[in-house]
C-alpha cells in the first residue's frame, strides 16, 4: 500500500503536474509569444489592490503556500486517493508533525481501515477484520481465521523502525509525506476569492492536457494551501489540509496491546 500511497500522499502527486510537475517559468509567457487572453486577465487581477495576494502571479503564490505548508511543525490531511496496488481509494485521515509522531486511520476501499499512533520510536496499530481478511486474501483460511482472531480490534505494538513497521511508519513522517513539494515551479492561474470550511482562500488552478488540478490557499494567517483537488483521468483525489501546528495526539493507547515483535 505504501508504495502508491507515498506518491499520492505527497503534495505534488495529488495534483499531478500541479506542483513539481508544472512547467519552469511561472506565469510568464515565453519570449517572442503573445500573451493569451487568460494570462492578461490573471495579471490585471493580480495587480488589484483590493484581491488577495495583490501583485503576485499564480506561481509566485504557489511558492509561499507551498513554504508555509512544507514548513508547518504538524498538520492535518484527510482526503480520498486511487490506490494503484489495490485498485481502489485509500482513505486518509492523519495527523502528523515533524517529530515524526501521528495519529489518524487508513484504509483501502471497502477492505476496513487500521487506526495508527506512533510516538517516539513506538508503532501502535488497531486493524479491524475486513482489513485483516483483504490484506491475508490468498493465505490458508485457518491461518487467516487464526490472525483475526488474535488481532481484530486489539491495538498492537512494534518498533517503528523494523522492517514489518517502516513502510507503514512512513505515513507519520511529514517531511517525507511533503517532501517533493518545495521541488519545481508552477505555471498556476489565480481563480475567484472564496471560504473554505469557513477560512478565506484564493483558488488557483492548473492545466496539463486534459488534466486540471485546483488548489486552494488560504488568504489570512499564513498561506497554507487548504485543500488540493485533481480531476486527471490517472490520478483523481483530493486532499484537505487543517489544525496547522496543532499538537497530535498521539498517546499510547489504553487496554490490552499485543506485542508483535514479541510474537516474531
Amino acid at each position: 500500500m505504501r508504495r502508491t500511497a507515498l506518491a499520492a500522499l505527497c503534495l505534488v502527486a495529488v495534483t499531478g503536474a500541479g506542483l513539481t510537475g508544472c512547467q519552469s517559468g511561472g506565469d510568464t509567457a515565453s519570449a517572442g509569444s503573445r500573451p493569451s487572453s487568460e494570462q492578461t486577465k490573471n495579471a490585471d487581477t493580480a495587480k488589484d489592490p483590493n484581491e488577495p495576494f495583490a501583485g503576485l502571479s499564480g506561481g509566485e503564490i504557489t511558492e509561499r503556500a507551498v513554504a508555509a505548508t512544507t514548513g508547518a511543525p504538524s498538520l492535518r490531511f484527510t482526503g480520498e486517493i486511487p490506490d494503484e496496488e489495490s485498485g481502489g481509494t485509500l482513505h486518509v485521515d492523519m495527523a502528523l508533525n515533524k517529530q515524526g509522531d501521528c495519529a489518524g486511520t487508513l484504509g483501502v476501499g471497502d477492505e476496513g481501515e487500521v487506526e495508527l499512533i506512533k510516538t517516539g520510536d513506538t508503532l501502535y496499530a488497531k486493524y479491524d477484520e475486513a482489513f485483516l481478511r483483504a490484506q491475508s486474501e490468498g493465505e490458508p483460511q485457518a491461518d487467516v481465521d487464526a490472525v483475526v482472531e488474535m488481532m481484530a480490534g486489539t491495538w498492537t505494538r512494534m518498533a517503528a523502525t523494523g522492517a514489518d513497521a517502516e513502510d507503514i511508519a512512513g505515513f507519520c513522517d511529514l517531511d517525507e509525506v511533503l517532501g517533493d513539494a518545495e521541488h519545481g515551479s508552477s505555471n498556476a492561474t489565480r481563480g475567484k476569492a472564496t471560504t473554505l470550511d469557513g477560512t478565506p482562500a484564493l483558488t488557483l488552478t492548473e492545466q496539463d492536457g486534459t488534466d486540471r488540478y485546483t488548489f486552494y490557499v488560504a488568504t489570512t494567517g499564513e498561506p497554507y494551501l487548504l485543500r488540493l483537488e485533481s480531476t486527471s483521468a490517472a490520478d483523481p483525489g483530493s486532499i484537505a489540509f487543517t489544525d496547522f501546528g496543532k499538537p497530535v495526539p498521539a498517546h499510547k493507547p489504553e487496554g490490552e496491546i499485543l506485542d508483535l515483535d514479541a510474537l516474531a
